[in-house]
């Protein structure tokens, strides 16, 4: 089949090596310590100030100096090493404290007075208002122990768990069915290039194709990034080349086209990524746009878009079709595609003409080489966190029906982690079923006489593991020991933790969060406070607009028509990833991406492959990784600008 042809090119882009090792030292620690005490407080800063954080910088930039500062040494860095580095800084840009700071100002902030939600908001989120610790701006209080011991605890039970069902969608999507993981080689290729001695760099392709990449990176990040977020400090407005985040054309594509959200985002990455991406993927996501430009004008005037505005943006377009169709319709796709997947291992499991006649084998016992655990053992990690999180949840909101936590631990997350997990293993994207969650919300409160707000703090068990299990076919990619990933979390963790406490009290007491010292926060916090505890009142009222936004026909409809596109292009002979990607355009995600992978997708396709042949294929991920790397390095330049001249300003005196 052609499916399978293609699977297998992308699965055979990069091989396992045959020699694992753990890779975890005293250089490690080290990095451990860099990154907690240098890289996330620089993401965290950057949040606060311009909205986002280091993205890809801190990976590329701690690699770079440590492997520079081997040289120096008269050492190098090995390939696990390097890896190790780069998997605990991308560990380390979700600060595990940082949502405290939001808290703290959700608990005070004049949208919580003006609802009088301020009283509803549980002490073992923040403080209430009233306490010395708020009008101090100080964690380190009494006030504050229920909250970090509760974080503490959420987060020890999140990174045991990602060894639980994580890891098991990663042996029955990798091992099992064997799906290609697109984009595991875009980190993966990085790493190996950046590990090559300089010998080995004047004969390898790697490090020269990294290097292209870094460049173009480094010119891109220079107009996108640079020059709006260092002109933002001097002038009283940012100058922006590349409007950011997108063109927006909605408004004056209404008249011909209601009802769709249109645009063009000119981030240079998205060619990149369409080069990375199966060709057929792309292009099934972009038909699957094109399908719903001309469904959502039909869908407008048969009244099943009743939210949708003339002179509506993107975001709000969006926003008011996922409330009316697309919501719904998400999951029906949703639910095709884990049917269909659950089909394909049934399949693989059973077939007797497959090769590999051992699949189960290895997804029970795994590869001893690879420093695997028992498949047994992930899954009772799963059932044991899930068990300990319910039980969290059942104390801390005990009115709220419990056998809603059993589903969303035993139900709805192995469900989307699955549904997930094979959209990243085959088309290098993840999908998520939105307002799932609070749909459960306000059905707890409607039909089951829950009242308050405190379920919407609680750290219920939904969890998507794809993310997880793309890093896990990395770390297979660069031949390092899953024994190594665990020491690496034992040491990096608690560093991290402790790391973002001391510097999230340091930031708070410079100056208060928001204030004009945080104009991100300043600007955007009122609206995002706003807008989140509109969505708690639900629970209060016990009836809500997001509830009425569920159909059951639509998702029925969704699921049926995702099932009659497979099996059409089945008959036909046509390749099966169309189908994944139509899911995701049929998805109502932002269009305005699409116009570039597509861009990208054909380049390669049509371009480089005749012109590279099929080494192009390893080419576009260190590409990728080399764009990654420079948009990084010129990410953290604008950092490091923006604290100086916050520095300075702060020095009037």
């Amino acid at each position: 089949m052609y499916e399978d042809k293609e699977l297998r090119e992308y699965r055979d882009l990069l091989q396992p090596p045959e020699h694992f090792e753990q890779g975890f030292d005293w250089k490690t620690l080290v990095g451990a310590v860099f990154i907690g005490f240098l890289m996330m407080p620089g993401s965290m800063y950057l949040q606060l100030v311009i909205g986002q954080g280091i993205g890809p910088a801190a990976r590329w930039v701690t690699i770079i100096l440590f492997a520079e500062i081997a040289k120096r040494s008269y050492t190098q860095l090995k390939q696990q090493e390097i890896f190790l580095l780069y998997y605990m800084a991308g560990a380390a840009l979700a600060s595990p404290f940082q949502g405290l700071l939001w808290q703290q100002y959700l608990v005070q902030s004049d949208a919580a007075r003006m609802l009088g939600l301020a009283e509803y908001i549980p002490s073992w989120v923040a403080p209430p208002a009233a306490s010395e610790a708020l009008a101090e701006r100080s964690f380190f209080h009494r006030d504050w122990l229920v909250p970090i011991l509760l974080l503490f605890g959420a987060q020890l039970i999140q990174r045991i768990d990602q060894f639980g069902l994580g890891y098991a969608m990663y042996r029955l999507t990798s091992d099992v069915e064997r799906l290609p993981f697109p984009m595991a080689p875009v980190g993966a290729l990085g790493t190996m290039a950046l590990a090559e001695s300089t010998e080995e760099r004047e004969k390898s392709w790697k490090w020269r194709v990294f290097s292209i990449g870094g460049v173009i990176g480094l010119a891109f990040g220079a107009v996108y990034v640079l020059l709006p977020t260092v002109s933002g400090l001097v002038f009283t407005q940012p100058v922006h080349i590349i409007p950011i985040p997108w063109i927006e054309l909605t408004p004056h594509t209404q008249d011909w086209l209601p009802a769709v959200a249109t645009g063009l985002q000119l981030d240079l990455g998205l060619l990149f990524v369409g080069m990375v991406l199966p060709f057929w993927a792309v292009i099934g996501g972009g038909i699957g746009v094109l399908f719903t430009f001309i469904a959502n004008p039909v869908l407008l005037d048969q009244g099943l878009l009743r939210r949708w505005q003339p002179g509506m943006g993107t975001v709000d377009t969006i926003f008011a079709n996922n409330f009316d169709f697309y919501l719904s319709f998400s999951i029906g796709l949703g639910l095709a595609i884990g049917l269909l997947g659950i089909w394909h291992v049934l399949r693989t499991l059973r077939s007797s003409e497959r090769k590999d006649r051992n699949s189960l084998h290895i997804l029970l016992h795994g590869k001893p080489e690879r420093g695997d655990i028992n498949f047994f053992l992930s899954i009772g990690i799963y059932v044991v966190s899930t068990l300990a999180y319910i039980a969290l949840c059942m104390a801390l909101v005990p009115s709220f029906p419990w056998f809603f936590f059993a589903l969303y631990g035993f139900v709805y997350t192995p469900f989307i982690s699955y549904v997930s997990a094979r959209m990243e293993g085959i088309t290098g994207q993840f999908v998520t079923l939105p307002l799932v969650r609070e749909a459960s919300f306000i059905a707890g409160a409607r039909y089951f006489g829950y009242t308050g707000i405190e379920i919407w703090y609680a750290p219920i068990p939904i969890h998507n593991y794809a993310e997880s299990t793309l890093e896990f076919r990395q770390i297979e990619l660069t031949g390092t020991s899953l024994r190594g990933i665990i020491k690496a979390e034992v040491v990096a963790w608690p560093i991290v933790f402790v790391a973002s406490i001391l510097f999230s009290q340091f930031l708070w007491r410079l100056a208060p969060i928001p204030s004009a010292a945080y104009p991100y926060a300043a600007e955007l916090w009122h609206l995002q406070a706003l807008n989140t505890l509109l969505m708690q009142t639900s629970t209060l009222e016990g009836n809500s607009l997001f509830f009425q936004a569920l159909s059951g026909p639509i998702v029925l409809a969704g699921a049926v028509l995702a099932l009659i596109l497979y099996n059409i292009l089945s008959i036909l002979g046509l390749p099966l990833m169309l189908v994944y990607g139509l899911v995701r355009g049929l998805g109502q995600t932002t269009p305005h991406t699409h116009i570039l992978e597509v861009a990208g997708a054909l380049l390669g396709r049509f371009y480089f492959l005749k012109r590279f042949g099929k080494p192009w294929r390893q080419y576009a991920p260190v590409l990728l990784a080399g764009f990654s790397c420079g948009m990084g390095l010129v990410g953290m330049f604008a950092m490091g600008c923006t604290l100086i001249l916050s520095s300075l300003n702060k020095l009037a005196y």
